[in-house]
């Protein structure tokens, strides 16, 4: 093992790609930009129908009591999804 403690001016760090996040995991009032479904086709076909298109952005709106479905505002509709479908539609913020 190497260790270095050279003092002065530190290297700059490459800037790493933002982690994809589930559209499941914003909270009320959040807004992402769709990244990618990974559903099966005529799920996927359904939902870009909706509005889900990848590049759209999305804003989570409300969700029921229970937390299951969550209501998403995209391309001026409101839109329910229930958290597994949701799990599978990645953002990038």
């Amino acid at each position: 093992m190497q260790l270095s403690f050279k003092k002065g001016k530190s290297k700059k760090v490459a800037k790493l790609r933002p982690v994809p996040v589930h559209l499941s995991d914003l909270h009320e009032g959040e807004e992402a930009v769709l990244d990618r479904l990974d559903l099966p086709e005529e799920m996927a076909t359904r939902l870009m129908e909706l509005g889900f298109i990848p590049g759209s952005t999305i804003v989570a709106a409300r969700s029921a009591p229970s937390g299951d479905p969550r209501v998403f505002r995209v391309d001026g509709s409101e839109i329910a999804l229930r958290r597994e479908t949701a799990a599978h539609l990645y953002l990038r913020r």
